[in-house]
């Protein structure tokens, strides 16, 4: 008995169940009509914005009629997330230089995150992967086929690490887009002060390495792209050899 419970409980990922239940009227809706009711509130109002509540209020519906189609917010969420990757192309031919490939791959990744930041609010799961996300693994998988340093897991590993740093570096580029704050400036102030105080060599000669500002967070180095450079010397380690166990 308690094996058909747990049976009955198992968690289901929205991919693995139809589009709507068996029973039941005809479907009004689909889940690409509910996906963009939820991404279009997420985009405007942030994630907190979401749920099942809000978005059959923006589809004209009652919340009940929803649960045809999703069984709750994190599916909401779901049906979000690889909405928003196949919004990255994954068209663009491969060179053979996985190197160059992930740079370009995550470059675009930025830029949906760029115009939705509201992915940068999910909590991360590790196996958070629809249809879209598969179809991104396999193409930077694709990349990195001719690194025959790294084993299959380590390769999975990479692409892990690579997205965190985009989600990060998207992080830092939205908070440079806004308009700088009296915090800020205090904050940019104090640093100033404390190197002119001395007593911090090395971090004196960082910052001095380049123009005013450089080297410091959310501001831009001279020397090319920021965040092409800095993906670069990330993934020239990540592709290495991988260390002995």
């Amino acid at each position: 008995m308690a094996d058909k419970a747990d049976r009955a409980t198992e968690a289901v990922v929205v991919w693995e169940r139809p589009e709507r239940g068996a029973r039941g009227p005809a479907p009004e809706r689909s889940r690409e009509q509910l996906t963009a009711a939820a991404v279009g509130l997420a985009d405007a109002g942030g994630l907190a914005a979401v749920s099942v509540r809000q978005v059959a209020r923006e589809l004209g519906t009652g919340p009940a009629s929803l649960y045809r189609y999703v069984a709750g917010r994190d599916d909401l969420v779901d049906l979000m997330v690889d909405a928003a990757t196949a919004e990255v192309d994954l068209d663009v031919e491969l060179t053979g230089d996985p190197v160059a490939d992930l740079v370009g791959l995550a470059a675009r990744t930025q830029q949906v995150h760029l115009r939705h930041p509201w992915l940068l609010e999910v909590a991360p799961e590790a196996l958070r992967t629809g249809p879209r996300g598969v179809d991104y693994l396999e193409y930077a998988l694709r990349a990195l086929e001719p690194v025959a340093a790294l084993t299959g897991p380590g390769k999975l590993e990479a692409v892990a690490v690579l997205n965190a740093l985009v989600a990060m570096l998207s992080a830092v580029e939205l908070r440079t887009r806004r308009s700088p704050t009296g915090r800020q400036s205090a904050q940019s102030a104090y640093l100033d002060a404390v190197v002119a105080r001395g007593g911090h060599p090395l971090l004196a000669a960082a910052l001095a390495g380049g123009a005013a500002g450089a080297g410091r967070p959310g501001t831009e180095s001279p020397a090319g792209d920021p965040f092409e450079r800095l993906v670069r010397r990330v993934l020239a380690g990540l592709l290495g050899p991988e260390p002995p166990a």
